[in-house]
């Protein structure tokens, strides 16, 4: 009971600081697993997309009650996530703990250092039209699908600042394209983790309790993305929270 109760304070606690710089707290639960929990990195990857895969489903019906998800640019991005999520979660579960744990921090690097770098370079205006479509709607669903199931984060971290970037998309529109991604690709890697026996409920289960309790408490905290840097670098993946006041 004591440690569920741990768990679950965790969980809140992971879900307050997800819904405050909007990354839904995955990123920041899989080292803190494998550091303090001392799980290898495949199950603390699993053990974390059961507190991330209803923190996404939750933004995706939030998103919905606001905004229009274009089905014809979604679809592409849903299919090959998908399929390239399932075909990375697969590759992940094969993969040396030791060796997972270096690639995972070396993915977090890469996705700090490309986020910082639009942070402070020039912004492309965003546009009414997306600038591409088919066929690279799939491709980026199929790399942001890999990322995810390899390293059990959706996929959306990857997408979000895509789409604004070089897709020209907004903010908003990106965060519903990459939900529309996110939910499907994080299901799968949940269930090939699961099914590999990657997965701690007994602690996932409470961190989802926690986090779907407390994410929304932390979503009403400041919104300004230029309060701080660190927050406007976490933003840009926020592809987890589906809140169009950005």
């Amino acid at each position: 009971m004591i440690e569920f109760s741990l768990y679950l304070l965790f969980g809140a606690a992971l879900g307050t600081l997800g819904g405050i710089f909007g990354i839904g707290g995955g990123l920041i639960a899989i080292p803190l697993l494998g550091v303090w929990f001392g799980l290898d990195q495949q199950i603390a990857q699993g053990t974390a997309l059961v507190m991330v895969v209803p923190n996404v489903m939750l933004a995706l019906w939030r998103y919905h009650q606001r905004n229009r998800i274009e089905l014809r640019h979604a679809l592409p991005l849903a299919v090959m996530g998908f399929c390239f999520a399932w075909i990375g979660s697969i590759w992940a579960v094969g993969i040396d703990a030791q060796t997972m744990r270096i690639g995972f921090v070396a993915f977090l690097v890469a996705l700090s250092a490309y986020n910082l770098v639009r942070m402070f370079g020039a912004r492309p205006a965003a546009t009414s039209e997306m600038r591409y479509s088919w066929p690279w709607l799939g491709v980026l669903g199929a790399a942001s699908g890999t990322m995810g199931g390899l390293f059990g984060v959706g996929g959306a971290v990857v997408a979000t600042p895509v789409l604004t970037s070089l897709f020209g998309t907004t903010q908003v529109v990106a965060q519903g394209l990459s939900l529309a991604l996110a939910l499907p690709s994080t299901g799968v890697t949940l269930v090939t983790y699961a099914v590999h026996h990657e997965v701690d409920w007994m602690i996932g289960l409470p961190l989802a309790i926690g986090g779907l309790a407390s994410i929304s408490w932390g979503e009403s905290r400041p919104r300004d993305a230029g309060k701080t840097p660190a927050r406007a670098v976490l933003r840009v993946p926020g592809a987890v929270r589906g809140d169009a006041r950005l």
